[in-house]
């Protein structure tokens, strides 16, 4: 204890400020793009549409048509969006919430409820709570959702009006459902609730960086099974080109598409035409995407093997840890109730982590034991030297328990 508390303190003197807290690309990643800020524009789109005035609150027919692609959906069911799922994914809500489908708003229910499966995506929890939605957590296993675990609290809560989750590469554990997990858990829903909404945040659907197992599209699977709505599946850009600059996509059954298409016309009027077609130009269809994917991974991969190794050095009785083959996070399990400790410790020595208790709703983990490491925002050298100070806080939180 006395080697690793000197070692803590020769790092401390350093004054280093690194940041670990949020999945971002890194500025050679953003670099992939660059050219997308050079494509020119023809004012008028496909049908005729002048680009440059109002209109096509669901996207312009191009980019709903390279979304489809992405997506595995029909075009008519397959909306265009702003830079972010999550404005789409909160539209939806918002619609559900005030206008329902089929005459079911959730706001004259009393206490309506999501369950959200963890560890997760604090976002997904803000955005939910900030709708009033309350939470109940669903466990994750290695094949997607804990279906014994969905089924319990499905029995236990009679007004649950939905679920989120990442389907591949599950922010931050690194989970690829199944096929038999996904239909599964569809059929099981279905029959809680009529009218149960999955929301599928593909965030990291075309984010592989190493082999991963072959999944099937959520809309085929939905398909089959006649429960189209009952899924809503987002992506974005975001990750892609610019973050903040890029576009969404959201498909699902017409009732959702209708309801959502209600509420854009209600708060957009118009996306970000020009900047659709600008993406459009660049891609031109989902190979080209695919591509481009394949170039962050190899800038990513280097990234994630580093921590892999760096964890590695760290006894089994502390913890154990994920490794992914794609997305942007690692995931870290404490042994002993010391997440909150580490990050202390981190951040003592100028290591910035997300927050831990942050992978599950209200910012309450039961265990104290998950944190969630984000390897992609600074270079691989700080990123050395990062995974060093979160191992040495490891130890010393540890060695205190």
């Amino acid at each position: 204890m006395e080697n690793l508390l000197k070692k803590f303190e020769e790092i401390k003197q350093k004054n280093l400020s690194i940041d670990l807290t949020r999945g971002k690309p890194h500025s050679d990643q953003l670099d992939l793009s660059n050219d997308l800020m050079m494509q020119h524009v023809d004012p008028i789109g496909e049908n005729n549409i002048d680009l440059r005035n109002y209109g096509e609150p669901i996207g312009i027919i191009e980019a709903r048509k390279l979304g489809a692609d992405i997506l595995d959906s029909k075009v008519e069911l397959t909306i265009a969006g702003e830079q972010s799922s999550y404005l789409l994914m909160t539209q939806l809500l918002l619609g559900r919430y005030l206008f329902g489908i089929d005459e079911d708003p959730w706001k004259d229910d009393e206490e309506p409820a999501f369950l959200c499966a963890v560890p997760g995506f604090d976002r997904h929890f803000a955005t939910l709570e900030g709708l009033g939605l309350k939470m109940y957590t669903v466990n994750l296993c290695p094949s997607g959702i804990d279906l014994e675990d969905l089924t319990k609290k499905l029995s236990k809560h009679r007004n649950i009006k939905g679920m989120i989750c990442v389907p591949r590469h599950s922010n931050p554990s690194g989970e690829v459902f199944s096929d038999k997990n996904i239909e599964e858990l569809l059929k099981i829903t279905k029959e809680y609730n009529p009218n149960f909404i999955n929301l599928f945040d593909h965030a990291y659907l075309i984010h592989d960086f190493d082999t991963t197992q072959p999944q099937t599209p959520i809309t085929v699977l939905a398909d089959k099974l006649d429960v189209l709505d009952n899924i809503a599946v987002f992506t974005s850009f975001s990750k892609v080109t610019f973050g903040g600059g890029g576009m969404a996509f959201l498909t699902t059954g017409k009732k959702n598409f209708n309801l959502i298409s209600k509420v854009r016309n209600m708060m957009v009027i118009c996306p970000d035409k020009i900047n659709q077609k600008r993406h459009v130009n660049f891609f031109k269809n989902k190979s080209n995407v695919l591509d481009h994917m394949e170039k962050h991974a190899e800038l990513i991969k280097p990234k994630f093997d580093l921590v892999n190794k760096k964890l590695s050095s760290l006894p089994d009785h502390i913890g154990n840890f994920t490794n992914p083959t794609g997305g942007y996070f690692v995931t870290f399990y404490a042994k002993n109730p010391i997440a909150k400790r580490i990050v202390s410790l981190c951040n003592e020595a100028g290591l910035m982590l997300t927050p831990a208790g942050s992978t599950y709703p209200y910012g309450n983990d039961p265990r104290d034991s998950v944190l969630r490491i984000a390897p992609t925002y600074i270079d691989i050298n700080e990123l050395d030297v990062a995974m060093d100070i979160f191992v040495l806080a490891a130890q010393i939180a540890d060695s205190e328990s």
